[in-house]
């Protein structure tokens, strides 16, 4: 099975959330992680994970949010943290393109969520764009106050900053971006990457992958996106499959994984495998 580790399933495009699972399932989409952007719609998110066994949730304040509500409080975020369902935190970051938030906020609210994150050993989910050089100096000095896991959404940053995420010990998930035409810098960069530090994700409803480009996206087109990062990478897509779902386990380690979904031996990759 996949894990579609990032996606939005609390947002109105998903009102029938039973047939979006029902698809996803269908796709071999076998659990799905859904992420919140801000503590007053928190509630909403957990509602969500609560409805089925093999969706879980996250709890924090995107970096868009920051400017529009309190900034989170670290206690509030750990106390929230501690529902079964609840995995990691964020999405939290950096992101100078729209600057939605002045970046003095974004900053102090992402160094929040690294102290919760640090605190419980949940993974942190980072949002990052334009903003590679500052993410990466707070993640950096972070660190070094102490280890934290954690993972960067939807990459489309550089190859070095990549490599120097991984060298922290983090991991990356790919979106469909890898599908776009005009995306072979993601690609690239990716290529990099080690097998046992990718996930995937759909940031459902956005970024949805050829050849559903423009249309709403859902967790069942995780597919797509793993289907063309196996290509890019050069591994069979069940090998991919494999580590990913794999990998999400081994990051997000309060969420259980199905009995159908235990790690089998790795054969050799055949990159010629459909």
């Amino acid at each position: 099975m996949l894990v579609d580790s990032h996606c939005h399933l609390d947002y109105p495009e998903f009102s029938d959330l039973d047939a979006v699972v029902d698809r996803a399932q269908q796709a071999g989409v076998g659990a799905m992680l859904t992420i919140a952007t801000d503590l007053s719609r928190f509630p909403d998110v957990l509602a969500v994970a609560q409805q089925h066994d093999n969706i879980y949730c996250t709890v924090g304040v995107h970096p868009h949010e920051v400017a529009k509500a309190d900034l989170a409080d670290v206690d509030r975020l750990v106390e929230l943290a501690a529902h079964p369902k609840v995995v990691g935190f964020g999405e939290t970051g950096l992101d100078y393109f729209y600057e939605h938030s002045p970046r003095g906020a974004q900053q102090d609210s992402f160094r929040r969520h690294i102290e919760a994150a640090r605190r419980l050993q949940l993974p942190l989910i980072v949002h990052t764009r334009d903003a590679e050089d500052d993410t990466l100096d707070i993640l950096r000095t972070e660190m070094n106050k102490g280890a934290f896991p954690g993972l960067i959404h939807c990459f489309s940053a550089s190859q070095s900053f990549a490599r120097d995420v991984v060298d922290l010990g983090l991991f990356i998930s790919v979106s469909g971006i890898v599908t776009f035409n005009k995306a072979d810098g993601v690609r690239g960069a990716v290529k990099g990457v080690p097998l046992d530090r990718l996930l995937v994700e759909t940031d459902a409803p956005y970024l949805a992958p050829v050849p559903f480009r423009g249309q709403p996206n859902e967790p069942a087109y995780t597919r797509f996106t793993a289907a063309k990062l196996a290509e890019v990478i050069n591994v069979s897509f069940s090998d991919l499959e494999q580590a990913t779902t794999d990998n999400f386990y081994r990051l997000f380690k309060k969420a259980r994984r199905p009995e159908c979904a235990h790690p089998k031996p790795n054969p050799k990759p055949d990159p010629k495998e459909d």
